[in-house]
């Protein structure tokens, strides 16, 4: 009995056919001598195989959970990246210098607007995960609702870091690629985690969308409760704390 985590169909199919493999060179293997009449016989071991989660292999009960991330980080990151580069641009700046408002409270300011996207945003592509491609939901919904919300937040700071780097709409936008390409790739959305490098797994590490991806497949697939979902979330947080520290140092540096 071999039980296969069948999240990803992509993968799974190339690990049952080389454990197949793996089992008839063994048998070949050991089927010597007097034995040998075993061998045009069917094999003495078969294989029963047992797909968790996905057990019919489906493929967007595997994708749609993770274009949930794909899609807050397009947004998220994209237009947040422009929100203070625009500033600068159009000369309005001078007009946030003279306001009263704390750095943190710009911040907060500028990126409501897309949190609320981004919330809209997660709602749409649940329902119609469940309704459209009757994707599975094991988890709790307000598990699953906490982590979104702390991948938004990640999202967001990321974002207006960004912003604080550059010094036009466009430069925003290059560099708002330049984070998205790599995520596509290498989260874990596109192709499997593990069929990578070593060291580009160690680089998918730092990426945000790769621990939302395994938290969202988790919760919805796997049915993933607190305990499950803490090292991934945890490592969402620490993001947090890095980039919103970045992010209110450097607006302060920039308003200065």
């Amino acid at each position: 009995l071999l039980t296969v985590d069948a999240t990803d169909p992509a993968s799974t199919g190339p690990a049952v056919a080389a454990v197949n493999e793996a089992v008839n060179r063994a048998m070949a293997q050991e089927l010597v001598g007097p034995l040998a009449v075993r061998q045009p016989a069917p094999p003495p071991v078969n294989l029963v195989l047992h797909r968790a989660y996905n057990p019919e292999g489906i493929t967007s009960h595997n994708t749609v959970p993770g274009l949930l991330a794909i899609i807050l980080s397009m947004t998220m990151v994209a237009l947040t990246a422009m929100s203070v580069s625009r500033e600068v641009e159009q000369g309005t700046m001078e007009n946030l210098l003279a306001t009263p408002l704390r750095p943190i409270e710009v911040m907060v300011g500028k990126i409501v607007p897309y949190f609320a996207i981004g919330l809209v945003q997660t709602v749409v592509i649940l329902i119609a995960a469940k309704v459209i491609f009757a994707v599975p939901f094991e988890g709790s919904i307000v598990l699953l609702l906490a982590c979104t919300l702390l991948f938004a937040l990640v999202c967001l700071a990321l974002g207006f870091t960004m912003s604080t780097l550059v010094s036009s709409q466009v430069q925003s936008m290059q560099a708002s690629m330049f984070y998205l390409m790599p995520s596509i790739l290498l989260s874990g959305f596109a192709f499997p985690f593990r069929g990578m490098p070593v060291w580009v797994q160690w680089l998918a590490e730092l990426l945000p969308p790769t621990h939302y991806i395994r938290l969202v497949r988790g919760i919805m697939l796997k049915g993933w409760d607190w305990r499950l979902a803490v090292p991934e979330s945890g490592v969402l947080l620490l993001m947090l704390v890095a980039f919103g520290t970045i992010a209110v140092q450097r607006y302060r540096d920039t308003v200065a």
